[in-house]
């Protein structure tokens, strides 16, 4: 049964699982900054839709395919951190638009345009790079042991649950592009190229912290 506080509470942790700044937070704030707040919310729609997917598996109780996930735990953090590594270096070696420090000029035209199919990338990706994290599931479980009473899992809460997680995560990159994206015509094109070189190599930094894990 839908009721306010379990909405607020799980909303809540999916807001605070969002909001740390790691790997994909600064994925989404460079998206942000170089193809606008599409592109940076379709970083952040893909992170909550690979959440929702694990807190599902976690509230349904799919054991067999949360153990098939665990079991390539290794795989996936390789994979991840490639990924990670790839997207990094991607942004440390690609060169700023000519016309990227003009707020309002041809290159905003340009990113209209394309706008639409660079966002479907950005959420495959981001939706991708969240599924290789397995132990997601494990986190999901604990909360739904946590938040329902023993045999108390209806589907009533396992969607409000899941929606509410689902919610939650969105508050908050909702509220990081919108901040990101005022700062962006702020921003000049040095300032915005040092942004981009600190956050590639993090992102980079990430990967190669990945790829240990799965060593």
């Amino acid at each position: 049964m839908f009721t306010t506080s379990l909405f607020l509470t799980a909303a809540g942790v999916g807001l605070a699982i969002a909001a740390p700044v790691g790997p994909m937070g600064m994925l989404c704030i460079r998206r942000t900054l170089t193809g606008g707040p599409r592109a940076g919310l379709a970083i952040g729609f893909g992170i909550a839709t690979g959440d929702a997917a694990y807190g599902l598996i976690a509230a349904l109780g799919l054991v067999g395919i949360s153990q098939f996930m665990l079991a390539y735990n290794r795989p996936l953090h390789l994979l991840a951190g490639l990924f990670l590594l790839y997207l990094g270096l991607r942004a440390l070696l690609q060169k700023p638009p000519a016309d990227a420090a003009d707020g309002n000029g041809s290159g905003d035209g340009k990113l209209a345009q394309a706008g639409r199919a660079g966002a479907m990338r950005a959420y495959a990706s981001s939706l991708l790079l969240t599924l290789t994290n397995p132990q997601t599931v494990i986190m999901f479980a604990a909360l739904f042991t946590t938040l329902a009473p023993r045999g108390a899992f209806s589907p009533a809460i396992v969607l409000t649950t899941v929606g509410s997680v689902f919610c939650g995560s969105i508050a908050w990159w909702c509220f990081l592009v919108m901040v990101v994206s005022l700062a962006r015509h702020a921003i000049g094109s040095r300032l915005r190229l040092m942004i981009d070189r600190v956050v590639g190599f993090t992102l980079a930094a990430f990967g190669v912290v990945e790829i240990r894990r799965a060593l």
